[in-house]
């Protein structure tokens, strides 16, 4: 029997198919998924028919334990059938396996940061999603983070909108936030490290960093809060401080923006200035 022929009645729980079902995972990882949303269908339906039969009566004068087993087998072909005819629970499950897959691997990518700075940076590759869910996920995050964002902006006099850009950028619109070591959030949505000046909370990640142009990873500390309100606040004051950042506070223009934040230090990646440039454009600001 070929990989690509399992027998989707062959669930994972038998030792034989399971060994099929991981070595299809590395050969045919699109085939694999539908294989095991398959099965996943059969229990489902099974279940459902035998808590439908627990439901009726039981007490007739052929009810025994022995009709109560081949009732069992009986239902177990029933939903067998049934999925292979498909009843959609299968095709919705791949569907959204692979939507979060792509937003994974598509929204949130490797960062770089520069650790004399104490930053870290993403970039973000353009999403290969359908442009309507795209720019859902998008506005999502704008309309969450604006409130936010305008406060900074009334801080540090950068548009909002251009902040809001730097923290997509870094965070991979929401979708690559850096968590605590216990998966609570960390709400750094700008990757701005924990350098010995700081006093709060740390989160410890692997990240990437680029050396004269090389990218190399390691592990890393950054600051944690305890809200976005925080991380925005201490996002203006990061900037705000720091006297080579004067030339970035006084832009309005994103592409000028991207450029003196790169200037001045604030990423290794020599490509930083282009997608932050390129993520701003992407920045919709509803009235």
């Amino acid at each position: 029997m070929s990989l690509s022929g399992m027998d989707v009645g062959g669930l994972a729980i038998d030792g034989q198919n399971l060994d099929r079902l991981k070595l299809q995972s590395k050969q045919a990882p699109d085939q694999a998924l539908k294989t095991v949303a398959k099965q996943f269908e059969t229990v489902f339906l099974n279940m459902m028919l035998k808590s439908m039969r627990e439901a009726t009566p039981q007490d007739g004068v052929f009810d025994s334990e022995q009709t109560k087993m081949f009732t069992g087998m009986l239902d177990q072909q029933l939903a067998q059938s049934m999925a292979d005819r498909g009843v959609g629970l299968a095709d919705i499950m791949v569907r959204q396996l692979t939507r979060n897959q792509v937003l994974s691997t598509e929204f949130g990518v490797p960062s770089t940061q520069n650790s004399a700075l104490n930053t870290q940076h993403s970039a973000l590759s353009t999403p290969n999603l359908p442009s309507a869910y795209r720019g859902d996920v998008q506005q999502a995050f704008v309309d969450k983070m604006r409130p936010h964002a305008e406060q900074a902006s009334r801080s540090t006099g950068i548009p909002a909108h251009l902040i809001m850009g730097q923290a997509a950028l870094e965070s991979g619109w929401g979708k690559r936030e850096i968590m605590n070591a216990d998966g609570s959030n960390s709400f750094n949505l700008f990757g701005i490290k924990a350098n010995k000046g700081w006093n709060g909370k740390v989160a410890e990640v692997t990240t990437t960093e680029y050396h004269n142009g090389v990218a190399s990873k390691q592990v890393e500390s950054f600051r944690a809060y305890g809200s976005y309100t925080e991380a925005f606040q201490d996002y203006a004051k990061f900037l705000g401080d720091d006297p080579r950042y004067a030339g970035v506070l006084e832009q309005s223009d994103a592409k000028a923006f991207a450029q003196a934040l790169q200037k001045a230090g604030y990423a290794t990646d020599p490509r930083y200035a282009d997608k932050l440039a390129g993520v701003i454009g992407s920045v919709r600001v509803r009235a």
